[in-house]
């Protein structure tokens, strides 16, 4: 999708600080961490939200999931425990309209998050 900021990451029209990166995904620093580790990760697929995934997406989603703890190894956290979280729609917190996840990290996560 050309607007989408997203898909211009993975494009690499737009610069990031990529950590992760394979012919699926691309997993990348947020720009407003909201933990002392946030990174995204996306899909190199344009898909809106989770509500646009069908069947045949769950190796995708499983894909990002994996990709998700592969993140978390790599950054230190997975041992002490992260945590993966979609937003889907405006009112789930949505606010780029490309499926992505947030591992999360660092720091003690509480519940419930919002």
């Amino acid at each position: 999708m050309s607007d989408c900021i997203f898909c211009k990451i993975a494009e690499k029209k737009i610069p990031s600080k990529i950590v992760h990166e394979d012919e699926r995904a691309v997993a990348f620093e947020d720009v407003n961490p909201q933990a002392p580790v946030h990174v995204l990760v996306i899909s190199k697929k344009h898909v809106v939200s989770m509500a646009d995934l069908h069947e045949a997406d769950a190796s995708l989603l499983g894909h990002l999931m994996l990709t998700g703890h592969k993140v978390a190894k790599q950054k230190g956290i997975a041992e002490g425990g992260y945590r993966i979280v979609v937003n889907t729609g405006a009112n789930g917190g949505q606010s780029v309209f490309h499926l992505h996840l947030h591992v999360l990290g660092g720091r003690a996560m509480h519940w419930p998050p919002g």
